[in-house]
């Protein structure tokens, strides 16, 4: 069906010559001044400060019409400005009598007109067959004597500020964001004019949101999610997944009641998780048996923010990860290196799982329902020797294996096969140092010590509600469910900062690996979008070097694999430089910090806007200034506030 979206039909040539301002004085590339009174300014309802102004030639013959496109930025002097000072000084000293009440009608018009600076935006062009396009610069200009200005309203203005959209495009998908709004004094009075923005420009693009606490952050995400979500068909899945800092798009909130994604849009379509058991919603938890690097790693992230000393330092530098197999042919002696890295690897894993046991990690069930058995392979003459007496090859207990351990642990210089294994592998011992000191934690004693004295795998303990008996992984659940096109809320307002984050980087990892996957083995990736509050704690500025951190890479790599980033914050100064660098749209609120606001000058023409983006009052929530991938300059838009789809979406026939 065919989109009932008009606005590449708004000729602002016959539509925006409405308004008369004034008269420009000056006129070059980038700079015009404007002579306009104060009848004029009363006429068009005032002239906010980044309002669009067009100069059109007054002697267009009408074969090659053009038009200048012009942002209201300030006040300007008059070449006369000192004279007029001087004047209004003389009249204020004068006594306030009946007879110099008023100034004569001659003078009081003289002094009713100022200059106003504007910056130039770019040209308005028709060509031979009608159509009008924009350019971001002029490649011309005449004397200012030639032109008149003129403040585009309604049509003209709707056809402005949607530049992006009015391509003739079946694929654009204009949605309503919102209104065009110039100032926090003149609100809605006035402006009446939609903004729209194409969904296109959000699938598989960077997409930054900035502003303090309570401006509208969370609202406009919401918008950019629900746009989203209409491009969403089973013939083109759309997955997007939420990171929810706050609970905010999962759950009811007092502050903006009915405004949860959950609640809003289909539940059948969204599928929420959360680190805590919660009616309706799927468990983050890892199951730290089964996937050994995962659960280590939320280990060492929790214990790694504490303070640590001797063992527990020694202990969370232990190397977890399998020996990788070697590739094609190899002779025997690099196989029997291999079994013999994977021997060691073997029996640290199994000394692992049983600290995890002790500190009262549930273990699993096999498939007859029974708790799990650990097998590892050790030498007979250790499994035999009569302080030990236990062999794991074939499965056994996990408390015979945390026998087995304390037996050898205890008993090291006892067994001959241990004391004397340096002597036969060239100074190696069997304990190495990484088993070493997972046995300090099984035991919480040093060697030869019967004693037990440290906290040992007792420290693990704080660590049990992330674990999960259950067998399925729920990062490979939410790929599953990202390629059918749902909506992922990930809820992790009650879990610490330094977990939060460890979750988010893995899933994103996992995500990442199985695009580029993919797309090693051509085979097509659906769009995935990513949703990430209080960014500036995800991938801070100090991460700029390291261009292998999973967000750097989904910001540099993500358009090839169909992969977009959607983050929201108050620090733009805090976030990499990689993910500014690569950013395509842009929704600026409220900053009250020069340090931020001096990093947005850099991008765009956001300068235009430094001095009102500090200000703020209450009616200002949602105010932004705009820059979309499609549009060639920043618009200030009110954004409409998060609910259903009927009020903003265009209808079609």
């Amino acid at each position: 069906m065919k989109e009932k979206f008009e606005l590449n039909k708004n000729d602002i040539f016959a539509l925006g010559k409405e308004e008369m301002v004034g008269k420009p004085f000056y006129l070059d590339y980038s700079k015009a001044c404007i002579l306009i009174g104060d009848e004029s300014k009363a006429k068009v309802h005032g002239i906010p400060k980044g309002t669009f102004l067009l100069a059109y030639y007054d002697n267009d013959n009408g074969e090659n019409p053009e038009a200048i496109l012009l942002r209201a930025m300030g006040q300007v002097h008059l070449p006369n400005q000192e004279e007029i000072f001087s004047t209004l000084i003389e009249y204020y000293k004068e006594p306030n009598t009946s007879e110099k009440e008023k100034m004569d009608p001659l003078t009081r018009y003289a002094f009713s007109f100022s200059g106003l600076e504007c910056n130039v935006l770019g040209s308005f062009h028709k060509t031979e067959n009608g159509d009008v396009y924009f350019g971001s610069d002029i490649d011309n200009f005449y004397s200012p004597s030639n032109y008149t200005i003129y403040k585009p309203k309604d049509k003209a203005l709707e056809a402005i500020v949607n530049l992006g959209v009015c391509e003739k495009s079946e694929k654009r998908h204009p949605v309503s964001i919102g209104k065009v709004k110039y100032s926090s004094s003149c609100g809605f009075k006035h402006n009446k004019v939609n903004v729209y923005v194409s969904s296109e420009d959000f699938i598989g693009k960077r997409t930054a949101i900035f502003g303090m606490t309570r401006t509208g952050k969370s609202n406009t995400l919401k918008k950019i999610i629900q746009l989203t979500d209409k491009l969403n068909t089973p013939t083109n899945p759309i997955g997007q997944i939420v990171f929810d800092i706050n609970g905010e798009y999962a759950n009811s909130n007092q502050q903006d009641e009915g405004t949860a994604i959950y609640e809003i849009l289909n539940p059948e379509k969204v599928v929420r998780y959360s680190v805590l058991d919660k009616p309706k919603f799927k468990t983050l938890r890892a199951n730290f048996y089964h996937d050994i690097n995962e659960g280590f790693n939320i280990i060492k992230t929790k214990l790694g923010q504490t303070s640590r000393s001797g063992y527990m330092e020694d202990f969370v530098s232990i190397e977890l990860h399998p020996p990788k197999k070697p590739e094609g042919e190899i002779s025997q002696e690099e196989k029997d290196l291999y079994f013999s890295k994977m021997r060691r690897y073997k029996r640290k894993e199994a000394a692992y799982q049983c600290c995890l046991y002790k500190a009262g990690f549930e273990l699993p069930k096999d498939k007859y329902g029974n708790p799990e058995k650990i097998r590892f392979t050790v030498s007979s003459h250790i499994s035999n020797d009569p302080h030990v007496g236990i062999d794991p090859t074939d499965g056994i207990s996990y408390e015979d294996a945390i026998e087995f351990f304390t037996s050898i642990w205890q008993h090291h210089d006892e067994i001959p096969y241990l004391r004397d294994y340096p002597l036969k592998h060239e100074n190696r011992t069997w304990i190495d140092k990484d088993l070493e000191n997972l046995l300090i934690m099984l035991t919480r004693s040093k060697k030869n010590s019967t004693n037990e004295n440290l906290r040992g795998y007792k420290n693990l303990e704080v660590l049990n509600n992330h674990h999960t008996t259950t067998t399925d992984n729920y990062k490979k659940e939410i790929i599953n469910f990202l390629r059918e096109g749902k909506i992922i809320i990930v809820d992790l307002s009650q879990g610490e900062r330094e977990i939060q984050n460890d979750y988010s980087k893995r899933i994103c990892e996992h995500i990442f690996k199985n695009s580029i996957k993919n797309f090693i083995k051509n085979k097509e990736n659906n769009t995935i979008q990513f949703y990430f509050e209080e960014a500036h704690n995800l991938f801070p500025k100090h991460d700029d070097s390291d261009l292998n951190q999973i967000y750097n890479r989904i910001a540099k790599e993500g358009a090839k694999l169909n992969l977009g980033l959607v983050y929201a914050t108050q620090e733009v100064s805090s976030i990499s430089s990689n993910i500014l660098k690569n950013t395509q749209n842009w929704f600026i609120s409220h900053l009250n910090n020069t340090d931020e606001l001096n990093e947005l000058r850099k991008f765009y023409d956001f300068e235009d806007f430094l001095d009102t983006l500090r200000r703020f009052a209450p009616q200002d929530k949602g105010f932004v200034r705009m820059k979309t991938y499609s549009n060639p300059f920043v618009v200030p838009v009110q954004i409409d506030k998060f609910g259903g789809w009927k009020k903003w979406v265009i209808q079609k026939e």
